[in-house]
């Protein structure tokens, strides 16, 4: 049974623009290696917005060198992007965005959700990419919720959507450059389910609200996550109450990681590169 390495407690929250009040559960620079192919993940909410005229969020900004998921649970976000994509998720879509060689892009609370205001609910995460794929073309993926899979867990411990990856011989639809599971898992309480990630993969349990217990030993609560070992097969989670819980798993990435803000690369010069990238216009723009 895999060994429960770690578990964290939710930082101090911070903004983001001024539509995303995140927790930031975990990042490289906080901890390392450890969490790769992983960079980054925010947790957004919940919170309540009053209704508004102008939509909150983030303005025009780079990414170089990895991908972001945007996970969205209550409320909506509308993103365009420099490839000419864009659109609206709601509660159970995903976006998920390779940044790769460069990419311009903005996200807002959709102006419907703005006008009515409501309950906010997401997460961002960052996925590392290999130093072959960093300058891979930019691109995006939609992920409506009727593209994703539910299975059933064992025992009637709950229900798991497979966001990439696979699980119980159900695969999600996200197309992936690093080979990664993505679940996003509903516990019942006084359940336990029983999971088995691929050896040698990075795992992560993070909870968003709830308890549960993982191999028995360790507690997690809201906005709580462990670091589980790389090897020893299985490991359960069990639900002390409802629990709404994602399952992060993937193969790390060997290769020096320098990040400047919205850049990753695998050194300081690739850094200053794509900074001149940006400010040469290379990362194309966003029409209006």
């Amino acid at each position: 049974m895999r060994e429960v390495i770690g578990v964290y407690d939710a930082p101090r929250g911070h903004w983001v623009g001024d539509g995303f009040p995140v927790r930031s559960l975990f990042s490289h620079p906080t901890h390392g290696a450890d969490v790769s192919p992983f960079l980054l993940l925010d947790y957004a909410g919940p919170a309540d917005f009053p209704p508004a005229d102008k939509p909150r969020g983030v303005d025009v900004h780079p990414h170089k060198g990895f991908e972001t998921v945007t996970i969205v649970f209550e409320g909506e976000v509308e993103h365009h992007d420099s490839t000419g994509a864009g659109g609206k998720i709601g509660p159970g879509d995903v976006q998920w965005m390779t940044a790769a060689s460069g990419i311009l892009h903005k996200e807002f609370h959709s102006r419907e959700f703005t006008k009515a205001g409501g309950r906010f609910e997401i997460v961002q995460l960052w996925v590392n990419l290999p130093a072959k794929d960093k300058g891979a073309e930019p691109g995006y993926q939609t992920l409506t919720a009727a593209d994703i899979p539910t299975v059933e867990l064992d025992g009637g411990a709950g229900k798991a959507r497979v966001i990439a990856g696979e699980l119980q011989g159900a695969k999600g639809p996200a197309k992936t450059f690093t080979p990664v599971n993505l679940w996003d898992v509903r516990l019942q309480a006084g359940k336990a389910a029983t999971l088995t990630p691929p050896d040698g993969h990075t795992v992560m349990v993070v909870v968003l609200s709830g308890a549960v217990r993982v191999n028995g030993e360790e507690t997690l609560r809201d906005a709580e996550f462990a670091r589980l070992s790389r090897e020893g097969g299985s490991f359960t989670i069990e639900a002390e109450r409802d629990a709404k819980v994602l399952v992060l798993t993937g193969k790390p990435i060997d290769e020096p990681v320098v990040m400047h803000g919205p850049f990753v690369m695998n050194t300081v010069d690739e850094i200053r590169e794509a900074i001149v990238d940006f400010q040469s216009g290379r990362f194309g723009e966003i029409a209006a």
